[in-house]
């Protein structure tokens, strides 16, 4: 095919924009037939293990030629016959003509398929895991660097009592650690499909064997085993069951939420010039504003965290709508939800990798927006102070609740700065306080413990949860788009 003629056709962007080349590459044609080919070989070498006439030239034969697919055979193979594996297990006789009488013996279709869709999922767990892990670290060391750090806290997005900017970070390395956690016992959970036959009842299997439950049995654990699996389920339908899938993309879905969280929060914060995204040096944020520096990889996340999330629905009408032991019409959905969800999980982490890697924290705008708001939150300090000093407290609340309406009229109708504090020091009534005024109002004694929070935290349960990965923490991200 002429190169020109890929831009004649849909290219998903996911692969061809986004996702990265090991996560492409696991959800590829190569390595899906290429693992269908593997599980010939695993089955012919256990059917042999177990007394079948099956001989070791066929067996060398078929491992000889486990990588060189023949994909236009296939493709012409399959519109003849209608059948995906088939078309393959035609394709992968022709070159085998020594092993063709024993290649998918005793198999259904799902030995290959549901198998090999396990090992994916497996294995796009492997190449998730260490990604998160990385961000789950940047940002950890982030906290860090700003536990003490006041900023203002919002709700309702409205400004509200200080917290530190390292406190904030732990709020979304919190919900991070959830999703190691999911991911890693989905992972975990992922068992073989193995041997069952057509029903999931081993029929074909039991005759080969000649009616030797045990030889089944043995069969089943030697090609989980080989497979790389602990386990196999021990009952299944045609295939296994779809609750799997919804088991493991709830738990991308979920992950996809908290980063939709995340980076909505960084949006925020950029908005208010308090925290930005790296930005390149030759980047451009607005083909007409030239001063604009958007937050793209931030709106990157979000936007594709919502189609994560929106993938869920499908391997969960997928599931509830499996008649009996399988009907077919999970087959077509299967093959764009689950590679999608790993695809858009991968490109996601990698995007945020690369945002925290970078975040850039302005001290000098946060301080200024505490200095604006500090003194309506500092009121209750003040009364606290004239109490201690020897004054009335009710006397003390009156006087503050007047001049404070009077602050706030000339921020809201006039568009003044906030002069609460001023009128305090001018009012004779606080002369009392007015010499430990700034020790009153220094913003660390607005924010309780969160500095010691976020030490425990990161020391309890962010650093535990990284350790099974920390050979793999030091790989950089570079986004090309």
């Amino acid at each position: 095919m002429e190169a020109a003629d890929e831009f004649m056709k849909y290219r998903s962007p996911l692969v061809s924009r986004y996702a990265s080349k090991e996560m492409a590459y696991n959800f590829s044609d190569r390595k899906k037939f290429t693992t269908w080919r593997k599980l010939w070989i695993y089955l012919a070498k256990a059917e042999k293990a177990l007394g079948l006439p099956i001989t070791d030239v066929q067996i060398v034969e078929m491992e000889s030629h486990e990588k060189d697919i023949d994909f236009a055979m296939a493709a012409e193979e399959e519109r003849k016959l209608r059948h995906d594996v088939m078309a393959h297990v035609h394709t992968f006789a022709h070159c085998c003509p020594a092993a063709a009488p024993i290649i998918h013996l005793g198999a259904t279709s799902c030995y290959v398929g549901d198998n090999t869709d396990l090992i994916m999922l497996r294995d796009g767990f492997d190449i998730l895991l260490p990604k998160l892990a990385r961000v789950i670290d940047r940002l950890a060391n982030f906290a860090e660097k700003y536990a003490d750090l006041p900023t203002l806290g919002f709700t309702h997005y409205q400004p509200a009592q200080l917290t530190t900017v390292g406190k904030r970070a732990c709020l979304w390395l919190q919900d991070l650690a959830m999703d190691m956690r999911n991911l890693q016992r989905a992972r975990d959970d992922l068992r073989f499909r193995g041997v069952k036959g057509t029903t999931g009842t081993q029929a074909s299997f039991l005759q080969l064997f000649q009616g030797e439950h045990d030889k089944v049995e043995d069969l089943d654990r030697m090609v989980t085993e080989m497979a790389g699996f602990k386990k196999a389920y021990l009952v299944t339908g045609q295939t296994y069951s779809r609750k799997v899938d919804v088991d493991c993309v709830s738990s991308l879905a979920s992950m996809g939420a908290s980063v939709h969280k995340i980076c909505t929060d960084i949006r925020l914060l950029a908005n208010l010039k308090e925290i930005e995204e790296p930005f390149e040096k030759d980047q451009i944020g607005s083909s007409a504003m030239p001063y604009k520096r958007n937050p793209m990889r931030a709106e990157r996340c979000c936007s594709l965290a919502r189609h994560l999330v929106a993938l869920l629905s499908d391997p969960l009408q997928t599931a509830s709508v499996q008649w009996l032991e399988r009907t077919l019409d999970d087959s077509a959905n299967r093959r764009i939800s689950l590679p999608e969800s790993f695809l858009t999980a991968d490109i996601i982490l990698s995007t945020l990798q690369n945002i925290t890697e970078g975040l850039v924290v302005y001290p000098k705008v946060i301080e200024r927006h505490i200095r604006h708001e500090l003194p309506f939150m500092a009121t209750e300090n003040i009364i606290m102070a004239m109490v201690k000093a020897g004054g009335n407290r009710q006397d003390c609340h009156e006087k503050i609740r007047v001049l404070s309406q009077e602050a706030a009229a000339v921020v809201k109708q006039e568009g003044g700065d906030n002069d609460l504090l001023a009128r305090v020091q001018r009012d004779p009534y606080f002369a009392p306080i007015l010499g430990h005024l700034d020790s009153v109002l220094d913003p660390k004694t607005f924010i309780g413990r969160a500095p010691q929070q976020v030490t425990r935290f990161l020391s309890e349960e962010v650093r535990p949860l990284l350790e099974p990965f920390n050979a793999k923490m030091d790989v950089k991200i570079e986004l090309e788009l």
